[in-house]
Formats: structure tokens, sequence, C-alpha cells
């Protein structure tokens, strides 16, 4: 098995987001393994001058290359709530402990403790407003009922989607729906 090199990059929220990614290794004529979100696995390690103009080339798009461990980890953890919480193949007892322990190769409290000293929000407050902003997405395209997009959340039932949505942004999921406009946030703002 040959050896891999990880790079962490902040801000990458979406599949346009990879491919932008890859297009700019592409440029730079860095040949990698795979680009996932917040990451980009290469098989050998890059020269520090090519570094520096990924790093130039990343920061011109709105990404950040990290090199701190630290910042890393939070990257890594965001990525996978983003991930788990877009994924509507999701298997009904995966939990968000779980999965970021698989992810992190970490234990979950260390994890969350991390996260909660890094961002000053919790990992679970972060996973609730990452679901929300995925509901308004849904809710704005009009397409599904509140039921259809509680199952599609992982939301346990409509009220508690409901519940949460309200407590969140101050209206019921009707409100916005109804609303002209939709105000969302980009994923990498939440």
């Amino acid at each position: 098995m040959e050896k891999e090199f990880v790079l962490y990059i902040k801000n990458m929220v979406c599949n346009r987001c990879i491919w932008v990614v890859q297009e700019l290794l592409r440029e730079l004529q860095v040949p990698y393994l795979r680009v996932e979100l917040g990451q980009v696995v290469l098989s050998a390690p890059l020269s520090e001058s090519v570094r520096k103009e990924l790093a130039k080339r990343l920061e011109q798009h709105g990404f950040l290359l990290l090199a701190d461990r630290k910042e890393q980890l939070v990257a890594l953890i965001r990525s996978a709530v983003i991930r788990m919480v877009r994924n509507e193949d999701i298997q009904e007892d995966q939990n968000l402990s779980a999965v970021l322990t698989e992810t992190c190769h970490m234990d979950y409290s260390a994890l969350s403790k991390l996260f909660s000293e890094q961002t000053s929000v919790t990992v679970e407050q972060y996973y609730i407003l990452q679901k929300v902003e995925r509901v308004k997405e849904l809710l704005s395209y009009g397409e599904l009922t509140l039921a259809e997009i509680a199952d599609r959340v992982h939301y346990s039932s409509q009220a508690h989607l409901c519940a949460q949505f309200k407590k969140i942004t101050g209206m019921t999921p009707t409100q916005y729906r109804k609303q002209k406009n939709h105000p969302r946030s980009p994923l990498d703002e939440v």
C-alpha cells in the first residue's frame, strides 16, 4: 500500500468546491489520489514552493490550506457533518458521534471538546444548524412536503423538525416557505 499525504482545506462545502480544488491542482500539475470535502489526498508530499502557490490560489477562491493540526481536525469535523446532513442515503442507526469517531479516528469526547474550543459552538449545535440550512434549501425548492423533508434530513418527526426550525430561525417552516425570498447562509458560514 502506497503512502498517502493529506492536505486539509478549510471552506470546502460542496461538490463545486471539490471541482474548483481539482482544477487548481491540475493547473499546478499536482497529481492527487482523491479530493474530498475538506481534504486532498496526495501520493507524494508537495515542495514548499508548490505548497505556497497552492495556498495562494486556494485563498483567491475563498479556501484556506490548513497547517495546524487542531484546525485540520475542526475542518474534518465540519466536512463530516456536512456530508452527514446532505447524504440522503445515510443509515438510520448512524449517529453523529459514531460518524465523527470513525472519520477522525479519535474519541468523540476529545473531538467535541476541541471543536467547542476552536469554534465556540458545540458539534451538536453545528449539526443542528447544518440541518436547518438543509431544511431551508429544501423548503425553498417547494417540491417536498414537510414530512418528506423531515424524513430526508433525518428528523424523528415532522413536529421535531418544526420545533427545531422555529427555535433556530424564529419562524415556522411554513412561514419560511411563504416568504418571497428565502434567506440562507452559505455552508461555510454556518
